[in-house]
């Protein structure tokens, strides 16, 4: 059985996707990009701004179904330059406490609408 995760605090899916699927006890949340939920409008001023819009974004359909980064135990980090590998890492390690998720990331040719980083999750429901 699965269930639909749905929010006003991260941008609207732009395809046939939902932002979040629960099933039994994992929660899988689609990539996110620097979309800013409030207006619609991309925030990609600069490459940690666009990251800390990415994981605002996945904090706001984590916290809907209840969750915190906490409870992240795999992510996948999409990067359209592996140039700025060291500044999305920054960024993205503050979002955690410890006990750091699995991961992998990985340098793609494009991404949706030209963003710079995309960052997906898988968290467990405790």
């Amino acid at each position: 059985m699965k269930k639909i995760i749905t929010t006003t605090n991260a941008p609207a899916p732009i395809g046939p996707y939902s932002q979040a699927v629960q099933a039994g006890n994992f929660l899988f949340v689609s990539g996110q990009v620097a979309i800013n939920p409030e207006n619609g409008e991309l925030n990609i001023s600069n490459i940690e701004e666009e990251t800390h819009q990415v994981m605002r974004n996945l904090k706001a359909v984590l916290l809907e179904a209840g969750l915190t980064f906490d409870n992240v135990v795999k992510s996948t980090i999409f990067l359209s330059d592996m140039g700025t590998f060291a500044q999305v890492n920054e960024i993205y390690g503050q979002y955690f406490t410890a006990d750091f998720p699995a991961r992998e990331t990985v340098q793609v040719s494009v991404l949706p609408k030209n963003v710079n980083v995309e960052i997906s999750v898988i968290a467990i429901v405790k």
